[in-house]
């Protein structure tokens, strides 16, 4: 992850140009209509800041970090949050949420650390709450301009929920929504924590 991380360091503006006018309108049709109005959503690893700010204009209370300072400090610029600076496995908070927000974020993760990665984040889950989170649609692992990439399929994410209190309530594909890259696929993901755990 170190190595991530210092790629979107040192891109950061370019990254936050090329992202933060994307429409995503076509992603939160399936996850909002999920959570309470009002409700409480962490944006994980949140870019520019794009949809924190789009949940903050529909009524969210959103909470949000991301691993590069840089791009923290922008996002915090675009929503008027205090965007924590940190990797997954290092946030906290006393806070509960209904809805966790992940978009192309968690795919940086190795595959190895994945199911530890989710079920902490899970963990600021309110029972029954709901986990968003996509990948590049494909299998394996790859290091690609200083960045980890681990690729997605629907019988991988099976296997990997095993190890997790999560399982799926829907799943979808998707091409990229940058234009330059709509040939790339997508695996989208809205993942229910078991109703059992507290």
């Amino acid at each position: 992850m170190t190595t991530t991380s210092d790629f979107y360091q040192k891109n950061a503006l370019q990254f936050y140009n090329s992202t933060v006018g994307v429409d995503a309108q076509e992603l939160y049709k399936y996850f909002l209509p999920l959570i309470p109005d009002g409700g409480q959503i962490l944006d994980a690893g949140c870019g520019s800041g794009r949809d924190a700010r789009a949940f903050i204009d529909r009524g969210y209370e959103v909470t949000a970090f991301d691993a590069s300072a840089t791009l923290a400090a922008m996002a915090s610029q675009l929503t008027g949050l205090s965007v924590q600076t940190c990797q997954f496995d290092e946030f906290h908070t006393k806070r509960r949420f209904e809805g966790i927000w992940a978009c192309a974020s968690l795919l940086h993760v190795p595959y190895a650390k994945l199911a530890a990665t989710m079920n902490y984040l899970a963990g600021y889950l309110v029972p029954s709450g709901y986990f968003y989170c996509s990948f590049k649609y494909g299998r394996g692992e790859v290091l690609r301009d200083g960045r980890h990439f681990t690729y997605m399929d629907e019988t991988l994410l099976h296997d990997l929920l095993r190890a997790t209190d999560l399982r799926v309530h829907t799943s979808w594909t998707t091409h990229d929504l940058r234009p330059e890259r709509a040939a790339e696929r997508w695996l989208n993901v809205i993942l229910i924590l078991s109703p059992n755990i507290s």
